[in-house]
């Protein structure tokens, strides 16, 4: 994991979108298991974005809004 590998006075943004995991059913993501694993560390934050945050066409934001509704994010 490349969050090891940080050295003093670097910083890591990592991007994703767990309503966007199109891995086979029974398999993890690897995202939301360290959403998870490092909620609770000191110096780690987490960012979630809501359908407000969509800057592009309106519709795109209902579209993100629909979706992190069906899958409960």
């Amino acid at each position: 994991m490349f969050l090891t590998r940080i050295g003093f006075g670097s910083k890591a943004v990592v991007t994703g979108d767990t309503t966007q995991v199109d891995l086979p059913r029974g398999h993890r993501s690897g995202l939301i298991e360290a959403q998870h694993v490092l909620a609770d560390v000191r110096g780690i934050a987490i960012t979630k974005f809501a359908s407000v945050d969509v800057v592009r066409h309106p519709l795109v934001a209902r579209i993100v809004e629909c979706v992190r509704r069906a899958v409960g994010a």
